[in-house]
């Protein structure tokens, strides 16, 4: 579902943005690395990958939220929109003036007036909390063979794809980007939440 209410409560959650009108931005532009940038900003920002796959144009993804001053939206938010700033300076060096013509009319009336040139993805982004294991590893097992559907033919076994967590959970051998395992943070969660069931946190004296 699309976010609007801000996020601040640490967990594990599965996140989708998605390229406008779903064009290939990001293959066009080569923009993977910037994704991996944004990725390494989270990281250093207390948060943690746990799984990926970057698409020509979506990108999924697995994160581990440390509750932080700073909402998931706004993290998400930051991460978009540095990482259209260079879609957007690539078309240009590529004079792919089509493109461009087609991300300016996309931008709504009320944006136009808040100075925004481009439209460069398809609304909010996407999320769903992650709660057990069985949740999880839908969704790695998802986006991990999302490169081998029909609809992309990118590779034919998931862990091949070079853009994605596949190898690092299915062969054990680290991608482009290293992530952590799921199940270490999984366990985390739960000690979180047997702390705060804990008879010894009740601070009600009557």
């Amino acid at each position: 579902m699309g976010v609007h209410i801000p996020i601040k409560k640490s967990g594990i959650y599965f996140i989708t943005f998605t390229c406008y009108q779903w064009l290939p931005l990001i293959e066009q532009t080569k923009a993977y690395d910037e994704v991996y940038k944004f990725f390494n900003v989270l990281n250093k920002n207390g948060h943690t990958v746990l799984g990926y796959v970057i698409m020509p144009n979506h990108v999924h993804f697995l994160l581990y939220y440390q509750q932080r001053v700073q909402s998931l939206n706004t993290a998400i938010g930051n991460g978009k929109r540095f990482i259209g700033y260079e879609i957007i300076k690539r078309l240009q060096q590529q004079q792919n003036t089509a493109m461009l013509s087609l991300l300016e009319q996309g931008v709504n009336p009320a944006e136009k007036q808040r100075n925004k040139l481009h439209q460069i993805w398809q609304g909010a982004f996407d999320v769903k909390e992650c709660r057990t294991e069985k949740f999880i590893l839908q969704k790695l097992n998802y986006m991990h063979h999302n490169p081998c559907t029909d609809r992309w033919k990118l590779c034919v076994s998931s862990h091949h794809y070079e853009h994605s967590s596949a190898s690092f959970y299915e062969v054990g051998k680290p991608g482009k980007f290293i992530v952590k395992d799921y199940r270490d943070f999984l366990a985390l969660l739960q000690e979180q939440e047997d702390v705060s069931m804990s008879p010894g946190q009740n601070t009600n004296h009557g």
